[in-house]
């Protein structure tokens, strides 16, 4: 740890928070190779607090000066970018993979967007929000993206191809889930329907069932 420490440009309050911050999102991306989400989130987290907010004169005094994107075009209007817009675009991105092996859908959608914040042409961040998005049931929205990242990315057709036909299966599945769902609600009420206009109340075991389907 002391020779890490010592590697520490401490000479500026500004050079030593980026560092802290590189610092940490190491950690996290190793955190994350193994497969520990819980820590790498943990780093990512707190490399952003040391990065986000920071002055961009106070950048530029240490040599980071704000340049536009690589893959800019001439007339773009892009905003120009530092080595810390950069970084932070990296670890939200990275936070949405580890969301998304947590399961956690919204959060992994969350952080994609300021990913693709930064830089809209992340296409790792899009291909996250895309999946995060189809897992919450918003599969029209999820396709629409991936088809999206086919035409500005071709090399992810394949990709974002196999993602869509996994995507309709789950959407027909929940689709079938509803219809049968519904069905049966229906049946339920006819039943009761017809107890009614027989003159007869309904058994107490079919008032259950027709309850807890409405809840």
């Amino acid at each position: 740890m002391a020779e890490a420490s010592a590697s520490i440009d401490v000479s500026s309050p500004t050079a030593l928070k980026v560092a802290t911050a590189k610092q940490k999102k190491d950690a996290a991306d190793q955190a994350f190779k193994l497969g520990n989400t819980k820590d790498a989130l943990k780093s990512y987290h707190e490399a952003l607090m040391y990065l986000i907010g920071l002055d961009k004169n106070a950048l530029q005094s240490i040599g980071m000066v704000a340049t536009p994107p690589a893959d800019a075009t001439a007339g773009s209007k892009e905003k120009e970018r530092t080595e810390v817009d950069d970084i932070i675009e990296k670890i939200y991105a990275n936070m949405s993979a580890c969301h998304l092996k947590n399961q956690n859908w919204k959060r992994a959608q969350e952080t994609a967007d300021k990913a693709l914040a930064k830089n809209e042409k992340n296409y790792k961040a899009m291909y996250r929000k895309a999946k995060a998005l189809g897992e919450q049931g918003f599969c029209d929205k999820a396709v629409k993206i991936l088809e999206d990242l086919k035409s500005k990315n071709p090399t992810d057709t394949a990709l974002a191809d196999q993602e869509i036909s996994r995507l309709r299966v789950i959407d027909n599945e929940r689709e079938k889930a509803h219809k049968h769902k519904l069905k049966g609600f229906l049946n339920k009420a006819d039943k009761k329907g017809a107890f009614l206009s027989d003159g007869l109340a309904p058994s107490s075991s079919v008032g259950s069932a027709f309850i807890e389907e409405v809840v």
